[in-house]
């Protein structure tokens, strides 16, 4: 028995070492990551309400109870933010839409007139009221959505 302890507690210590069994921002926090960015909506970006809908991040809760996100921040390289209220429900997903829209459990509006997220390639940054990264997404210049 303490052979198999011994070569289990290894194999952990060697897979940590080697950052296999390192946790994830994403994980650190709580479960809260960014799931999917659909950065090119579709047709061309003519500005209108629902082509500025058509681009969107989406959250996902992993853990078996709600999240605050009261206070957190998802922004882009340039520095354009959206600051999140209230909560996100225990594995539930949350779409924060970039155009304008009525909020709901699922969905955030963020109100913008103009696209956020950058078809060429950009990163989507999700960080707590603190500061604390909790999770980012990077894409490049091909696809219109990545899942993170």
């Amino acid at each position: 028995m303490k052979l198999r302890y011994a070569a289990s507690a290894a194999a952990v210590a060697t897979a940590t070492a080697a950052g296999l069994l390192t946790a994830t921002p994403a994980q650190a926090a709580g479960g809260v990551s960014i799931y999917r960015v659909s950065y090119n909506s579709p047709g061309s970006d003519t500005g209108s309400n629902v082509s500025l809908n058509g681009e969107w991040v989406q959250l996902y809760n992993s853990s078996s109870s709600a999240i605050s996100i009261q206070g957190w921040k998802l922004r882009d390289v340039t520095g354009y933010t959206y600051t999140f209220s209230g909560k996100i429900g225990a594995r539930s997903y949350l779409k924060v839409h970039t155009g304008k829209g009525s909020n709901t459990a699922g969905y955030r509006y963020w109100g913008r007139s103009w696209y956020v997220w950058n078809n060429t390639g950009d990163t989507a940054y999700l960080r707590k009221s603190t500061g604390t990264l909790v999770d980012s997404c990077k894409w490049g210049s091909t696809g219109s959505s990545k899942y993170c």
